[in-house]
């Protein structure tokens, strides 16, 4: 079975990142994963589950998340109904258990990845909540009476946009890895894997447009990898031209589709600024 993870052809890892999933593997951690949106951080775990051929279990958390909900729920509403209503059902208190995340990677047949994903928009006290879950790999069923025990250790790999500070304790659980915003050589890697066959001259002119707007200071949001990868499919259904780009430099010209690249209106306003304080 294969444990080591080098990237896929759909996904440039960096020796970086390669070292800091292997580390995880073997060390049995998890992963904290960091970096701006846009930069793979999810992705990442489902390349992963497919470079390993492994099942991914995903848990998306949201600001109303409650760590409890990722080992399980206890149905009381449904269980009362049905006594009511005289089911048979009643008489085993399983049939009341939602199982959670955790619970379905910890009693997967086979290991699974496990992706925790914005871990950081969930409660300050949502990550410390599960510090011996991740750390043990069990829980106890307090319902049931029963210990949950993972049969294969999952690869946990949590994804943070930083939008809150993760308690020390929780850190000190998890290996670590910021995914730095690609430089142009490994963009162009991203690129071919994307595009195989694109021109070449386009790339080079879409590029120094992408790269140029990233600099432009007061941005809310800077375009990401996923913005230019559409930016760049929209260049390519609308027969953009490599020339069309060339006059392009945001100080006296705008790019086509600049909604592709740009998401908000302040955005907007600062670069239509910046151009009409030329003339």
């Amino acid at each position: 079975m294969k444990t080591h993870f080098e990237g896929t052809p759909a996904y440039v890892a960096t020796r970086e990142l390669q070292v800091a999933v292997n580390a995880a593997i073997h060390l049995e951690k998890p992963l904290l994963v960091k970096g701006e949106p846009g930069t793979g951080k999810t992705l990442l775990a489902h390349e992963i589950a497919k470079a390993l051929d492994f099942p991914i279990i995903t848990w998306h958390i949201k600001s109303t998340t409650l760590a409890k909900q990722g080992l399980y729920e206890y149905d009381a509403v449904s269980r009362l109904r049905d006594s009511q209503l005289g089911s048979d059902k009643v008489n085993d208190i399983r049939n009341y258990i939602v199982k959670g995340k955790l619970w379905e990677a910890f009693q997967a047949e086979q290991q699974v990845v496990l992706l925790i994903d914005e871990i950081d928009k969930a409660d300050i006290e949502f990550p410390n909540d599960l510090l011996l879950e991740l750390d043990k790999m069990e829980f106890f069923c307090y319902e049931i009476q029963e210990t949950i025990k993972a049969i294969h250790r999952p690869i946990v790999i949590i994804t943070s946009n930083n939008e809150k500070e993760l308690p020390d304790a929780f850190l000190r659980r998890c290996l670590f890895h910021y995914i730095r915003f690609p430089e142009k050589e490994v963009m162009q890697k991203i690129v071919d894997v994307h595009f195989p066959t694109i021109e070449q001259d386009l790339v080079d002119n879409a590029m120094r447009i992408f790269y140029g707007m990233r600099e432009v200071r007061g941005l809310k949001k800077k375009p990401s990898t996923s913005e230019l990868i559409d930016w760049l499919k929209l260049l390519l259904i609308e027969k953009i031209r490599s020339k069309d780009l060339e006059s392009v430099d945001l100080m006296n010209a705008f790019p086509d589709h600049m909604g592709a690249l740009l998401k908000n209106e302040q955005d907007y306003d600062l670069l239509y600024n910046q151009l009409k304080g030329r003339y």
